[in-house]
């Protein structure tokens, strides 16, 4: 890996990339064991038992490819795996032997290799670009050039170059990519969803929100798809277990994949947040839960089917209102526009920053009253696809069938067609895995009444372009092409539309119709998007640059889904005037929890009987008398941690973290050492369960317990 530098000398927060732990103050902090221990370039490392899991994270805790990960994380893939009279999601699942394990559908891992800077290459090729489209087209052009030399280079992994600082710093991260990922042993639902949505983003929390996986590879060590013949992947590095786990003020650190922060914004961006994306998010995901958790009532198989899309939306929905009382709350968009304008005079007091940056802050402020203007119908098209599974159906087909037309010739066609056909049937498969028709109807019929409403700047084209009579009419038009198009029937559409080239090309119906114009439309609100996006580009290269003046310091780039490092200790909050929260919950306190009589508090009666019988184990912390369930510390997550491996100071594993508390979920926006605080599963609560609650004993004797 090659050495690259972001300094944090002063750093206010802490997600640091794997080149700046030596800046980070580990030692200072606490950590035991060397810096090189977690990471030494061309040795092993801890690093080296980290996993990407999706969009989560695991680590290794075995020789032999067993992963620790969270449950919500392998939530899709036991969904896939669950039938109604196999609920594994309800139930959970233990394989107690390699051949016992099963396929985790939908589930990748990826291993980061090495990384190097290629910031230099990439802006070479923009120096003397200016028109803002161009620019963002070859950055992107760019990216891809060095991705796939790397890949060429060495065809056994993937890579990616990754921005780091928006149109100033970009990383090449090379990757090994495992396909065979499979299920070991995941807790029923009352143990990994105990307190359901209810305790989501809450503390005190008392969730078992932990699974495992196993890693698989060809018999020669390839990467491979899932295979009978395929055999456990052996890590480079594997983490030791402490069964003892931690204390309150011990020190801790989390290896992990954070997705997305957005800290070195400016207050313009915050406002979009505040007064745009998060409320319409956050309002529209509630009502497709409405409608999904109604159409689901009484069908234990449409449970299932829609239970990934309905935990996903709920987990969105209460983070984005969670953020927008941190807003709120903090007056954070007040706040950084006294940044702003902090920055706006500093430019100004310098004559060699006002030459090259003295239109900055006007120039972003007119591109987010650009922002602002359309935000609605920008909001509308990205979630359009998303809401309505028909229209994404609908999408796939217009999408083969203009390939197909766009061949010279027959024989062309029909080779086009053999060649894609079972690849678009995968593709609609994962889509009709979780269609249901009433829910298409009741989301549809509000996203296109919404849609007919919108004027100035925010009209869509299509429904004037329709001569609709009125928002009734347009309503009825989409209701009426959803209930009587053939794509609405899976078995229908493979084996009488799909069955040969000729039914394709000549079938056509509203739904298509509908599909065909808003995608017209789309794609030319889509050119304005990347013009905008190359502006800002270029504006936030210049805003990180001058600030960086401004402040002294260089800072650490936001979360972008690569490996980092945070690290605190175990802590507890004041959140409200005369509270304390204490960083550690128990056995008894999610026991009284169900006797609220709450369905999402429902727990299996084992744990109440080895509790009464104090059937502890070596799992009791002392202070407590009881098996501590979750932990509360002040590192720095976000989405993407989820999984992340809790190491104490000899880098050994004491938990999984799995959540923040609910004024923590800010932490995409700010970070703070008053409110940002992060829930895991603590390790002795994670043992008591596979060996009191689900005998599981051989996970530990796997992981040498």
């Amino acid at each position: 890996m090659s050495a690259f530098h972001f300094s944090a000398a002063i750093p206010d927060e802490g997600m640091f990339p794997l080149s700046e732990l030596s800046r980070a103050g580990l030692k200072k902090a606490g950590l035991k064991i060397s810096e090189k221990d977690i990471y030494n370039p061309g040795q092993v490392g801890l690093v080296d038992a980290l996993v990407q899991v999706s969009g989560c994270t695991g680590s290794f805790v075995s020789s032999n490819g067993l992963i620790i990960t969270n449950h919500h994380c392998a939530f899709s893939a036991v969904q896939l795996a669950s039938t109604p009279e196999f609920n594994y999601l309800k139930n959970g699942f233990v394989a107690n032997a390699l051949e016992q394990e099963i396929q985790a559908k939908g589930l990748t891992i990826r291993i980061t290799e090495s990384y190097e800077d290629v910031s230099n290459e990439i802006l070479q090729a923009v120096a003397n670009v200016t028109d803002p489209v161009e620019r963002i087209n070859t950055i992107n052009k760019k990216r891809a050039e060095i991705a796939a030399r790397a890949e060429q280079q060495d065809p056994t992994i993937k890579a990616e170059v990754s921005e780091m600082f928006i149109g100033k710093s970009y990383v090449l991260f090379r990757y090994k990519t495992i396909e065979d990922v499979r299920l070991v042993y995941i807790p029923r639902q009352d143990i990994g969803e105990f307190g359901g949505e209810t305790d989501n983003w809450v503390w005190p929390r008392h969730t078992g929100d932990f699974s495992f996986l196993r890693a698989y590879v060809a018999p020669d060590g390839s990467s491979a798809k899932y295979a009978k013949e395929n055999v456990p992947y052996k890590p480079k590095k594997h983490l030791k277990v402490n069964p003892r786990g931690v204390s309150e003020n011990d020190f801790v650190f989390i290896l992990g994949y954070p997705g997305r922060t957005f800290r070195h914004r400016p207050a313009a961006y915050l406002e979009y947040q505040q007064q745009f994306l998060l409320p319409y998010t956050a309002a529209l995901y509630e009502f497709q839960n409405e409608q999904m958790l109604l159409a689901g009532k009484d069908n234990v198989a449409m449970q299932l089917a829609l239970a990934t899309r309905i935990k996903r939306n709920a987990n969105v929905l209460k983070n984005y209102r969670g953020k927008l009382k941190g807003l709120h709350n903090l007056g954070l968009v007040e706040e950084k526009r006294k940044e702003d304008q902090a920055l706006a005079q500093f430019i100004e007091s310098k004559p060699e920053l006002r030459a090259q940056y003295g239109t900055l802050m006007s120039d972003i402020d007119q591109h987010y009253r650009t922002v602002f203007e359309t935000a609605q119908k920008e909001l509308w098209f990205n979630n359009m696809y998303s809401s309505l599974s028909l229209l994404r159906v609908a999408s796939a087909i217009n999408s083969f069938k203009n390939a197909i037309l766009k061949q010279n010739g027959t024989d062309a066609q029909k080779e086009i067609f053999a060649l894609n056909i079972e690849e678009v049937k995968r593709h609609l498969d994962g889509i009709y895995g979780s269609y249901n028709l009433a829910v298409d109807k009741a989301i549809g019929e509000r996203m296109f009444g919404d849609a007919y409403d919108f004027t100035g700047a925010n009209r869509i084209d299509f429904f004037g372009n329709r001569a609709f009579s009125s928002k009734e009419d347009a309503v009825a038009y989409l209701l009426t092409a959803l209930e009587k198009s053939k794509l609405g029937d899976k078995e229908v559409l493979y084996n009488t539309i799909l069955k040969d080239i000729q039914s394709l090309k000549n079938y056509t119906d509203d739904l298509l119709s509908i599909q065909k114009g808003l995608d017209a439309e789309l794609s030319s609100f889509n050119e304005e998007q990347r013009r905008r996006e190359g502006i800002l580009s270029r504006l936030m290269a210049d805003y990180i640059a001058v600030k960086e003046q401004y402040q002294a310091k260089r800072f650490i780039p936001d979360a972008n889904s690569t490996l980092r490092l945070t690290f605190g200790n175990i802590k507890g909050y004041s959140p409200a005037d005369a509270t304390y929260m204490n960083p550690f919950t128990t056995v008894k306190g999610l026991i009284e929890k169900g006797n609220s009589g709450l369905s999402e508090f429902t727990y299996p009666e084992s744990i109440k009987s080895a509790w009464l019988t104090k059937n502890f184990g070596a799992y009791a912390k002392k202070e407590l008398n009881d098996v501590p369930v979750n932990i509360l510390y002040n590192m720095d997550t976000t989405g993407g941690n989820s999984g992340s491996p809790i190491m104490n100071a000899h880098g050994e594993l004491i938990g999984v973290n799995f959540d923040r508390a609910y004024d923590a979920t800010i932490n995409d926006f700010a970070w703070n050492e008053n409110y940002s605080r992060s829930i895991g599963v603590d390790i002795r609560y994670v043992l008591w369960i596979a060996d009191k609650i689900d005998n599981a004993q051989f996970i530990l004797r796997e992981m040498g317990i």
